[in-house]
């Protein structure tokens, strides 16, 4: 730490002596573009100076060019600080933090704060670790934000290892660590008070001790208003955000409790629409309102973009595009402290976006530590691709299942069972009963009421159980399919029209050692590996990935009738147990306000 320091001052000194002595010069000049200050939220004409790693001045530039000073004309474009993603997971993508990388520094994203709570949940601290020293590889920012919590609902589902406050000193003590990721472990703040307040007390002393050094603590507050609010804002050390923000309402009393609101716009949940609704009708300010992705696939980043494209949806919602661009630039690196990006200015890091047309965020070039990285949505760098070693690889520990195992029993020839009701593009669930069909014992699915078993099978080798209830909404109409990726344990869920695929699809997964399996008629329709905890792949690059799970889309939409927007996604927060309102886990059925286990069958 204290040679990074030194380091840190020998740069500046370098800086001062560009600055002040006539004989030397800027490495790189971008030459009349309109620079977006995010201090002062105006647009005005000037020139960027960069030297090494950083900025030298925004202004006139003219002397500070010399017969070695690159000078690139960017008249008529915008230039813009780097684009900071606040609260994202690596996992969820089934990407590398080099593949996604590789993906998103082209659309101008140039800093990331990846939270690892899904291998975390799989592999514990040994899997956190070792996307760590992943990150620290990369020439853009990649900063982590470890969980304190794992699993977050003790007694309810059951993760690969556990992870409390005596683990936090080796994972906070990493210069790559911000801080402490997502505390949903005090989501549900009545249920966990009552009935686990052991989760409070390890959830306070963890968050005590990274105040102690200086790191960050990120909440999650879903529907949270008042006293629940509070205590969780406490819990946090009084200074936490939130991307579970999904009403104006929420977004309001958040604001005013100086909340940093992280605006999610993924590619399965987007709040921002209704969140920003908080700024443009109230007037509130906006310095504690950023935009974030929290989970995206990597068909989306291909498609549509990153960061850019969020902020271009923030400004198609009415916001002004400066405004917008400091929801990921200065106001993140305010909320974490990071004090080398967020803005145009000397001394700060030479992250930076070069954008052709404002409104619509198109990016045309990319710098990234003072060199020119992307180019008209091209890399322009090299990214070796990173190979995870086998430890974190061999993550499904459990035996193949039988029909029997999944069948969810009843009595008589009809059953009244409780469901899951899908939501489109949320985390959130509702709750509903139907009455199903029973025959030899076994209560049958029913696609004409669209009610299909939903079941959770354990694959840590910890409890071994198998969690079964129903789900209506998923609009089905044959086959199966099941994944090892299922929020936030990342056991094996599963869905189907029928029992006989649903377990060839888990079968598939387990032989798999962790992936995707989509099964028609008891054979394969289509899969995807993802050998790195059962949630990532080394194996393919960022568009191999997104052509694989586009054709999977495309697959669950013309063999299996599922049109839901990445139907795999939607599929892995149905055992989400800290977002309302019902969930499934390998405990079984969760009511998730009451914090406890309901049966499927209504006796």
């Amino acid at each position: 730490m204290e040679a990074e320091k030194y380091k840190e001052a020998i740069q500046h000194r370098k800086l001062i002596d560009v600055l002040l002595n006539h004989h030397l010069h800027a490495d790189l000049v971008l030459q009349g573009g309109y620079i977006i200050n995010t201090v002062t939220r105006e647009i005005y004409e000037a020139d960027v100076a960069i030297k090494n790693e950083h900025i030298l001045l925004v202004g006139d530039a003219a002397d500070l060019i010399g017969s070695s000073t690159i000078v690139e004309e960017v008249r008529g474009k915008f230039i813009s600080p780097g684009f900071i993603d606040s609260h994202m997971h690596f996992e969820s993508s089934m990407l590398t933090a080099t593949e996604f990388s590789r993906l998103s520094i082209p659309t101008g994203t140039t800093t990331l704060v990846g939270d690892p709570h899904e291998i975390g949940n799989v592999l514990g601290v040994h899997g956190m670790q070792e996307m760590i020293k992943e990150a620290k590889t990369l020439p853009n920012q990649v900063y982590i934000t470890v969980p304190a919590a794992v699993p977050d609902a003790p007694g309810l589902e059951t993760a690969g290892e556990d992870v409390t406050a005596k683990h936090m000193k080796d994972l906070l003590n990493d210069d790559n660590v911000q801080g402490i990721g997502e505390i949903q472990s005090f989501s549900n703040i009545q249920p966990v008070y009552q009935n686990a307040p052991e989760i409070i007390d390890d959830l306070v002393a963890a968050v005590s001790y990274a105040n102690s050094i200086g790191k960050t603590v990120e909440g999650n507050a879903p529907g949270l208003f008042g006293k629940e609010l509070a205590a969780h804002i406490i819990s946090g050390g009084t200074h936490v955000s939130c991307h579970e923000t999904t009403t104006k309402e929420e977004a309001v009393e958040k604001l005013r409790y100086g909340v940093s609101v992280f605006m999610r716009e993924g590619s399965s949940q987007r709040n921002m629409a209704e969140c920003v609704r908080a700024i443009k009708e109230e007037g509130l300010d906006s310095r504690r309102a950023m935009v974030v992705s929290d989970d995206m696939v990597p068909e989306d980043l291909l498609k549509d973009g990153h960061m850019n494209d969020i902020i271009r949806r923030t400004i198609a919602e009415g916001i002004d595009p400066v405004e917008a661009i400091q929801m990921a630039t200065i106001n993140p690196a305010t909320h974490f402290g990071l004090k080398d990006v967020g803005m145009l200015a000397p001394g700060k890091r030479a992250n930076i976006a070069v954008i052709n047309d404002l409104n619509e965020m198109t990016i045309d070039k990319v710098y990234l530590n003072g060199k020119p990285s992307a180019e008209k949505g091209e890399l322009t760098i090299d990214l070796p691709s990173y190979t995870y070693p086998e430890s974190v690889k061999n993550s499904v520990k459990r035996t193949p299942v039988e029909a029997k195992d999944l069948h969810i029993l009843a009595r008589g020839n009809k059953a009244r069972v409780r469901s899951i009701v899908a939501i489109p593009d949320q985390n959130l669930t509702g709750a509903k009963e139907f009455d199903l069909n029973v025959s030899d014992g076994v209560v049958k699915p029913c696609l004409e009421q669209d009610v299909l078993p939903l079941l959770v099978v354990e694959r840590h080798g910890r409890s071994e159980k198998i969690g079964k209830t129903f789900l209506h909404g998923f609009k089905l109409r044959s086959g199966a399919i099941a994944e090892s990726v299922a929020h936030d344990t990342h056991n094996i869920i599963v869905t189907g029209t029928n029992y006989n695929d649903m377990v060839t699809a888990v079968n598939r997964v387990i032989s798999m050692n962790g992936g995707i399996a989509m099964i028609k008629d008891g054979k394969v329709v289509g899969d995807l590996p993802l050998k790195v905890g059962g949630l990532i792949t080394d194996e393919l690059n960022g568009k191999e990935v997104s052509e694989r799970v586009s054709e999977l889309s495309q697959l669950a939409k013309d063999d299996l009738g599922c049109d839901f927007h990445v139907p795999f996604m939607h599929l892995s927060f149905w055992s989400l147990v800290t977002s309302p309102e019902w969930k499934i886990t390998d405990m079984g059925l969760i009511d998730v306000d009451k914090f406890e286990v309901l049966p499927t069958v209504i006796e």
